[in-house]
């Protein structure tokens, strides 16, 4: 990954710059990784207090990540698409995406590794494939890169935000307008450091949503991802003040027992790495999330 300076980047510390570049990064990240030299600036290491100069080229190598042992598990994924250089695959809610510490087996990756026959090697061998992720709990679409430069395409259109990512959501309360905004920064909760908030000096997040359906204490919402902070959805709706049902970490009692937050990633549009084609999927709301909703509409009749 290559960043060149513009003048409206000019004399920003590099750590303070780089964190707002780099998708769920950390500053405390940025600097070790400027440390250890697998962030260089005009070829040359330098320090994280270093001010960026007009046309500096900044450039981001991936860090060596040492050796795991991910086993390929027939997890019977959904892939909804596949070709030789993508693939679209609908994951369901309480898998987690990649290996990590407590999970090392029966994740996204392991049904990857046995059911697609290459993958992307960019982010190492603990995610390979993996573009961008989708909470645990969460359902619904991702996309997979089945080799580097298809990889390196899709993370572009992702930071230039031409990615179509559409949730579904069910959120506490009433929402009374059909559409919204909300442009909030999203960084570490100060207080409780393994949850996101709004913070004066978070990310850039923005998340736009239009209403679908209303009942009796409920609604019933379509959430569009400008940006992809970490659990920006969940965070958003919450700050506003219709926090998501079934939420474990953001939102509030619900009557209604889930295995994890009502929302799904309904739908993704990219255009092809390799064709330019673009393309389009879309996937149907799991099983638990659409028998909510019947009960929800039986009590509104």
């Amino acid at each position: 990954m290559e960043i060149k300076i513009d003048e409206s980047n000019v004399n920003k510390r590099i750590d303070q710059l780089l964190t707002k570049e780099i998708e769920d990064s950390s500053r405390t990240e940025i600097q070790n990784r400027l440390k250890e030299g697998n962030i260089v600036v005009n070829d040359v290491v330098v320090k994280p207090n270093y001010k960026v100069k007009l046309n500096d080229v900044i450039t981001v190598y991936e860090r060596e990540i040492e050796t795991v042992d991910i086993a390929p598990e027939n997890l019977n994924l959904d892939i909804i698409y596949e070709d030789k250089d993508v693939a679209v695959v609908n994951k369901p809610s309480g898998m987690v995406v990649h290996p990590s510490a407590g999970h090392s087996s029966h994740t996204l990756v392991n049904g990857l590794l046995y059911q697609l026959e290459s993958l992307s090697g960019i982010n190492g061998e603990y995610r390979p494939g993996i573009v961008h992720r989708i909470d645990k709990d969460t359902s619904g679409l991702l996309m997979v890169a089945k080799n580097d430069v298809s990889h390196r395409e899709l993370s572009e259109q992702l930071k230039d935000k031409t990615v179509d990512r559409r949730y579904v959501a069910l959120v506490h309360g009433v929402i009374p307008h059909n559409k919204g905004t909300i442009d909030a920064p999203i960084g570490r909760n100060k207080e409780k450091r393994q949850q996101m908030a709004v913070v004066d000096d978070g990310k850039d997040a923005v998340t736009h949503f239009n209403v679908l359906e209303r009942f009796q204490d409920y609604t019933l919402i379509e959430a569009i991802l400008e940006t992809g902070r970490t659990h920006q959805i969940r965070v958003h709706m919450d700050y506003i003040g219709y926090p998501i049902v079934g939420d474990p970490v953001y939102g509030r009692k619900s009557k209604f027992k889930t295995d994890g937050q009502l929302l799904h990633a309904k739908t993704v549009g990219f255009t092809h790495p390799t064709t330019k084609e673009r393309l389009s999927f879309s996937s149907d709301l799991p099983k638990e999330f659409n028998s909510i909703l019947e009960k929800i509409r039986f009590e509104k009749s």
